[in-house]
């Protein structure tokens, strides 16, 4: 083989190599906008059980067509504190097969056959231009999210088997050639196939190119069963580079994760290249002499791994062992937990997670709000203090959740995740805001208490009205927002308004019994703190309604919202105030 031939099959390699995986990266991106954050959700609620782990495990890997994504996947779970790191199990051994169906899909560029209309079809020649043709047609003319993607999984695909082609291609053209074929006998030796097939992986971080391009050898019919193998088992193993260099700076749980994942692989790996020194020993012609085909490297690829994890079955306890000893126990972790930047790279998860993450912070607001009203009449110190800490903490989620929202958004998103991100970007806002009048209202009753301060029967009464009703203003807007549920939230607003009302009617009364000498102005300082923080509370409960109210509406704008709707021209309102006037009156 001279230079230039060598160049020229080097570059249709490499050439082949790039298109590959970048028609891979492709198709799984659009594969994980379609599966959205479901996969997240559902992850959390099978891993209880390895079965359905493994189902589950296997079912995304094929979707996503990476087991290198997935153990990356629950490192950044298992580092958010979503996942527990033996609840992986199932679903680091289901990656395994799953992602064998890549080099099945790919035996499609070996097929033979002339004059078979079938056969013709089938070829990546004939179908990846049709698909890519297909795909891009979708991208320009659809407006549907969901059809925009599955052109961008038609546009990868049609990449990825033209990348196989171009591989197939480059070398095929040097399969007759003598010193091609000695560069093939130089991994005579199993063990040197698998230490080089292993660095070439971690090297490109792509089992599936790796097996692809054993796959183009094997359409030469010049590599034997005795090289493959070791090349399709080194293949596994290399993989795991991807998953390590993803759990730095991550927690022992997910170093945890990444060990499993290669323990799994390294050990059935080193055990299978025993198996096959001890078979030569015995018939030292048996693999050498068969060469393999693109269907039997397909077929070498899913044995390996589906025997392997059958393999590991029994053998679960001694491995999470294996892998606690490896990593040691992890430090103390704190109260709050947040998003990984591992699973930024799955938007729909990340946008997911923020979402369940807003969700633990409304629950934090909603109590350490009910917690200060509480104390109002029963000053506690143990609440009290418990109140300030919730407080520091909805300030780190504002902090944290915000600058995750922000990294997102300027991500390729959706329209409707765009105006999604927004809203969250408003409420965790508005939750903040809600924690920090919690603690005004903790001053506040610290206050009375030290002072000894009592209210008039009349007053007591007239706080106990304005406080139901900020109670239940607060219990329509968390659950609308827990619910995404914008009928429940039109309720909020009218309620706000007799909030006002209210506010103004007891500033009004306590003026009249100051003037009366029923009431000092010590106490007016302490009612009017007390009233001014409800009415910002039931302000910000007013914003997050509006807010899921207009989450299907193509902009987000309290302000001419409310001007729109706060109307007793209005019927809906005008019925709403009207009820809620009458349940809240001073009378």
């Amino acid at each position: 083989m001279n230079v230039s031939n060598a160049l020229i099959m080097l570059a249709g390699i490499l050439g082949g190599l790039t298109f590959f995986l970048f028609g891979m990266s492709t198709m799984s991106g659009g594969l994980e906008q379609m599966a959205g954050g479901s996969l997240e959700r559902t992850m959390k609620k099978v891993t209880a059980n390895d079965l359905s782990g493994f189902a589950l495990g296997t079912g995304i890997t094929i979707a996503i067509q990476s087991s290198s994504a997935m153990t990356v996947m629950l490192v950044g779970l298992v580092n958010s504190g979503i996942m527990g790191f033996a609840d992986t199990y199932g679903m680091i051994m289901g990656s395994h097969v799953g992602t064998t169906l890549t080099a099945w899909i790919t035996t499609l560029g070996g097929i033979q056959g002339k004059g078979s209309v079938v056969l013709t079809l089938l070829k990546p020649s004939t179908f990846a231009p049709i698909l890519a043709f297909v795909g891009i047609a979708i991208r320009m003319f659809s407006k549907n999210e969901k059809k925009r993607n599955m052109g961008i999984i038609f546009i990868g695909f049609a990449i990825l088997m033209s990348g196989m082609s171009m591989m197939s291609d480059a070398v095929s053209s040097a399969k007759d050639n003598p010193a091609f074929v000695k560069m093939l006998t130089a991994f005579k030796s199993p063990a040197v196939a698998l230490l080089a097939s292993t660095i070439f992986t971690g090297i490109i971080q792509s089992s599936a190119a790796t097996v692809v391009i054993v796959q183009s050898l094997a359409l030469t019919g010049t590599i034997s069963y005795q090289v493959a193998i070791p090349l399709i088992i080194g293949a596994n193993i290399g993989t795991c580079m991807t998953a390590l260099l993803s759990c730095i700076g991550t927690n022992k749980d997910a170093k945890r994760v990444v060990a499993m994942h290669i323990y799994t692989n390294a050990i059935g790996g080193v055990v299978c290249v025993i198996i096959m020194y001890i078979v030569m020993a015995f018939n030292p012609t048996l693999m050498a002499d068969n060469m393999v085909g693109v269907v039997g490297v397909a077929i070498v690829h899913s044995l390996f791994n589906i025997l392997n994890t059958i393999a590991f079955i029994p053998f679960k306890k001694p491995l999470l062992r294996l892998c606690e000893k490896t990593v040691r126990k992890d430090e103390t972790r704190t109260h709050t937990v947040f998003l990984d930047e591992r699973i930024f790279n799955n938007t729909p998860l990340a946008i997911s997670e923020c979402r369940r993450l807003a969700n633990e912070m409304a629950e934090l607001a909603r109590k350490s709000i009910i917690d200060a009203l509480g104390l109002l009449n029963d000053y506690d110190e143990n609440v009290a203090k418990e109140i300030e800490e919730t407080e520091k903490i909805v300030d780190k989620y504002e902090d944290r959740l915000g600058t995750y929202l922000v990294i997102i958004s300027k991500s390729n998103i959706s329209e409707y995740d765009s105006h999604y991100i927004a809203r969250l970007i408003h409420g965790i806002g508005d939750f903040e805001r809600i924690s920090d009048h919690a603690l005004n209202l903790r001053d506040t009753a610290l206050e009375i208490k030290n002072k000894k301060i009592t209210f008039s029967s009349e007053a007591i009464e007239e706080i106990s009205v304005i406080t139901g009703a900020i109670k239940e203003i607060l219990a329509l807007t968390f659950e609308s927002f827990l619910r995404d549920d914008a009928d429940i939230a039109s309720h909020v607003e009218p309620l706000e308004q007799v909030i006002d009302s209210l506010k103004s009617q007891l500033k009004s009364r306590h003026v009249d019994r100051l003037q009366k000498g029923e009431c000092t102005t010590q106490m007016g300082f302490v009612l009017s703190d007390l009233l001014t923080n409800y009415e910002r509370v039931s302000d910000h409960c007013s914003n997050l309604a509006v807010f899921t109210i207009q989450l299907n509406t193509p902009y987000l704008n309290s302000h001419k919202y409310l001007n729109k709707v706060k109307t007793m021209d209005n019927p809906d309102f005008a019925n709403d105030y009207n009820k809620y006037n009458t349940k809240y009156s001073l009378e």
